[in-house]
């Protein structure tokens, strides 16, 4: 166990679990949407998981309460502090490597201010005991806003050979969607802590760089919080890290063509525009993604 994660509660009696389920809480979570995330996964028709809360810094003691209040509830409910090197990476790797003495088979990311529908993990984890070359699996989501009302959809490419084929162009994988096989924690590898953004595809290039297999499924299985600053203007530090991302991926899937370079430079100026802007290309995005999903 990281020692630099603390458990602050933990009535989970089990000693083995097939699934674990992490999720990360920082101050600036809404207390409202993190209830709705807790809930949307206490309430899965499949019920096999532990359900790690990494409480990344500072939160209000209200957010604490609430939190204390679920854990109490249910007995799967388990809070933990990430005492140093905060971000999502490191509160995500310290959530695999606590879960390993569990013996779990999957490991599930969940967001914040996500909401999981009801059969979520039931038709994940049934397909991947049935396809057990499968190392990680996505799906499909729905995009709601700050009220709840739907606003969109993101349906990435399903098969491996799509998603790794455009893996130098985007992260093609919802990350909040994933269930990752836990044999992939258990290889040694991780999310780069080094990273406060874009850990997800740094690590879906380096896995498929080492031949593990990926598949999205079209099921919209997540409501994806898409709220009023979503379009806003990116800051050059995240921007940036996305280009890396891509030439990242490029070189290690051994596919740097003039195109994606172009596309990467064009991505990276894009994202330095005004919110207008952005909002304009991230609808086209969504209708050309889907029109290659189909095919």
């Amino acid at each position: 166990m990281d020692s630099n994660l603390s458990i602050l509660h933990n009535n989970y009696k089990n000693k083995c679990v097939e699934t674990l389920v992490a999720m990360a809480v920082y101050g600036g979570d809404k207390v409202e949407w993190v209830e709705q995330a807790i809930d949307s996964i206490l309430n899965q028709t499949y019920r096999d998981f532990v359900y790690i809360i990494v409480i990344d810094g500072e939160i209000s003691v209200k957010m604490m309460n609430k939190l204390k209040d679920k854990a109490f509830s249910d007995h799967r409910v388990v809070l933990a502090q990430n005492a140093t090197k905060p971000g999502l990476a490191s509160c995500m790797n310290k959530a695999a490597e606590w879960g390993l003495s569990l013996s779990p088979a999957y490991f599930v990311r969940m967001d914040a201010d996500d909401i999981s529908i009801p059969n979520r993990l039931a038709r994940q984890i049934s397909y991947l005991r049935k396809h057990a070359y499968i190392s990680v699996l996505g799906s499909a989501l729905t995009e709601i806003n700050e009220h709840g009302i739907k606003v969109g959809a993101r349906v990435m490419p399903s098969s491996h050979k799509q998603i790794v084929s455009i893996l130098p162009r985007r992260c093609s994988l919802n990350h909040p969607t994933v269930v990752i096989r836990y044999t992939v924690f258990e290889q040694g590898y991780r999310y780069d802590s080094n990273l406060m953004n874009t850990q997800d595809y740094f690590l879906w290039v380096t896995l498929a760089s080492n031949g593990f297999v990926f598949r999205n499924l079209k099921d919209r299985l997540l409501n994806f919080r898409r709220v009023n600053n979503f379009y806003k203007r990116r800051g050059f530090s995240k921007s940036l890290n996305e280009f890396r991302a891509r030439f990242n991926a490029m070189l290690k899937l051994k596919k740097l063509t003039p195109y994606n370079a172009a596309y990467a430079c064009g991505v990276l100026t894009l994202r330095l525009m005004p919110g207008k802007v952005v909002k304009l290309a991230y609808k086209l995005d969504r209708h050309l993604l889907d029109r290659f999903g189909k095919h």
